[in-house]
């Protein structure tokens, strides 16, 4: 199974008039700070904060009416959790999510909003796979995977289709796409789009230090779990092992990976704050804090980056601007 620009192009004719075509945005700032021209995709934007949107609404809306009517059910920190609740609301359907109880707040609460019931579990005692599949089985809800779904991995995939289109209007062809990388959903739909409308193009896809699963696993040559001795503030790239249909992906469309730390996130969410003018969840930053921190040379390059999402709660928030009050 795997994902082509023709599948993209029809998740975005399905999205059309529906997800938000987030703008390009460029900053002299930045572009200053890094010698570099930067072309700014901020799906922090996006409906629900996230780019999750796109992929959750590409999935849901071809379901058949008989689906529908048993619901949805997944399973997330928080932005794919918000996405499939504001997809389903969209479609009239019932939705069930399955959350970790030390989730964000503003994910929690955001989720219930949307009409979505949640299922809070453990992540030390409980496994979040089978809480949702017996879900599923007792209500015959359909199961929807954050990222190892091709119809997510396509809907994600119509956020490099619009830079790429985006990009081409103001005659640029960029020499390097940096995203964030989790499971690898969101990356492996860019970086498919990306090469498939220019194989010249580099696609980066950016990690925190602790969750660095597709960069250990590109370095081992093989998709590869990691058993993670610390947590991250970036709740929403925690995932321990790429998918199974991200990673066939991955491996072959991504030129590199690039691990950020914790400080630097911070930095970076600083600094789109007081520059940027912009909120930015410390996933959502971590290709920015690549850029800022030197993980890849593009120096009198062009290069654009995702901020993949901004649901970051207040003292997270406060506590980046205090530790980088000048970045």
């Amino acid at each position: 199974m795997t994902v082509h620009l023709e599948d993209i192009s029809l998740a975005a004719d399905r999205l059309r008039g529906i997800a938000i075509e987030t703008p390009i945005q460029t900053s002299a700032v930045l572009n200053e700070r890094v010698n570099a021209e930067i072309f700014i995709k901020p799906e922090c934007l996006q409906h629900v904060g996230a780019f999750k949107f796109r992929g959750a609404y590409n999935r849901l809306c071809q379901m058949s009416d008989a689906e529908r009517a048993k619901g949805a059910v997944a399973f997330s920190s928080g932005n794919h959790a918000q996405g499939i609740a504001y997809a389903a609301k969209l479609l009239g359907m019932n939705a069930t999510i399955v959350m970790p109880s030390d989730a964000p707040s503003i994910k929690k609460e955001g989720t219930e909003r949307l009409g979505a019931r949640i299922r809070l579990y453990d992540r030390a005692t409980e496994s979040r796979e089978e809480i949702a599949a017996d879900i599923a089985a007792s209500s015959g809800a359909t199961l929807v995977p954050a990222f190892d779904d091709v119809d997510v991995i396509a809907g994600q995939g119509t956020c490099g289709l619009e830079i790429m289109q985006q990009l081409a209007v103001k005659n640029c062809i960029p020499d390097a796409v940096l995203s964030p990388c989790g499971g690898g959903g969101l990356l492996a739909g860019l970086s498919t789009a990306v090469k498939e409308i220019n194989s010249a193009t580099r696609v980066y896809g950016v990690e925190p230090e602790n969750y660095d699963d597709h960069s250990i696993s590109k370095a081992a040559g093989e998709r590869t779990q990691i058993e993670p001795q610390h947590t991250t503030s970036c709740d929403a790239l925690m995932a321990t092992q790429p998918g199974e249909i991200t990673w066939s992906i991955n491996s072959k469309t991504v030129d590199d990976f690039l691990v950020v730390s914790e400080d630097e996130v911070a930095h970076a969410i600083s600094f789109a704050f007081r520059y940027l003018k912009l909120v930015i969840e410390p996933g959502g930053a971590v290709a920015l804090a690549a850029l800022l921190h030197n993980k890849v040379d593009i120096s009198g390059g062009t290069a654009a980056i995702v901020l993949s999402g901004g649901n970051i709660d207040s003292g997270t928030f406060f506590s980046c601007l205090q530790n980088h009050p000048s970045p």
